[in-house]
């Protein structure tokens, strides 16, 4: 399994609509949002190329935000 984390920038929600798109995709086993993180779980990646679109809205005005981060793991759920 194959977990894409993803931090949110700070002020900003997972859009309702974007979840509800990004869980209809047959290429995604589970999506989990958390405060400011969302966690993609993939069965498993192959040699073509994936695509996801978040679309976030803000909620909160923030200053001087700074960079958010994005990192794909290998998952292993026993």
């Amino acid at each position: 399994m194959v977990l894409v984390e993803v931090s949110l920038l700070s002020g900003f929600i997972l859009a309702p609509r974007s979840r509800m798109l990004l869980e209809h995709k047959t290429i995604i086993k589970k999506l989990e949002v958390k405060a400011d993180v969302v966690y993609i779980y993939l069965e498993k990646l192959n040699d073509e190329s994936q695509t996801f679109t978040l679309q976030l809205e803000e909620v909160i005005h923030v200053k001087n935000r700074k960079p958010a981060s994005i990192k794909v793991y290998d998952y292993y759920q026993p």
